[in-house]
């Protein structure tokens, strides 16, 4: 039993991670240099337009929207994040993804190419969508974009948006009640 609490409070206790970010994040419209990123709050959002549970928010217009109402705050960055590996489902060129970017009226910052998988492995990316909410490195929140692990548009309203929700909470500073949930949609293709 003592072995069973110590492990959960290990577990719960590793969650403040800190992830040192590239000094330099290439996007498909600009670059971003890590004392640009200083201070600001950072959404990661891992992308794959194919993916079905990726198209049950922008299908119907909700990401861009949530996308457009933080990215218009001041200090919040949003990127949109491809990592699939060229020759993989999902995999776009710079040329495809500002198009992507175009056709689904995608309103984040930005979107940053990761066909190696480097900066997804080093996030611990696992699903699109995958969402990791950083400032100054430190991970303030991770998973789910919402409560509701499906692709049913319908359900969106029904759902606790856990990304709307630590960033009000972060904007208001107070502490993010939610740190951490289960991503849920589609495997990232490495």
């Amino acid at each position: 039993m003592k072995y069973f609490l110590l492990l959960w409070i290990l577990n719960f206790h590793t969650f403040a991670k800190e992830i040192i970010t590239p000094k330099k994040l290439d996007g498909v419209l600009n670059t971003y240099s890590s004392t640009e990123l200083k201070d600001k709050i950072v959404v990661f959002e891992w992308f794959n337009k194919g993916c079905p549970f990726v198209q049950k928010f922008y299908s119907v217009g909700f990401m861009q929207k949530l996308q457009k109402k933080w990215v218009n705050k001041k200090n919040i960055v949003w990127f949109n994040v491809i990592s699939s590996a060229k020759g993989k489902q999902g995999h776009e060129t710079k040329t495809q993804a500002k198009e992507t970017r175009k056709n689904l009226d995608v309103q984040s910052t930005d979107t940053i190419l990761d066909p190696n998988g480097k900066l997804g492995k080093l996030f611990g990316a696992v699903a699109t969508p995958h969402f990791f909410i950083l400032k100054n490195n430190q991970v303030l929140y991770e998973g789910a974009i919402d409560s509701i692990p499906n692709t049913e548009s319908e359900d969106i309203k029904k759902a606790t948006n856990y990304i709307e929700k630590a960033l009000v909470e972060m904007t208001s500073n107070q502490k993010v009640s939610i740190k951490k949930t289960k991503a849920y949609g589609c495997s990232v293709k490495y």
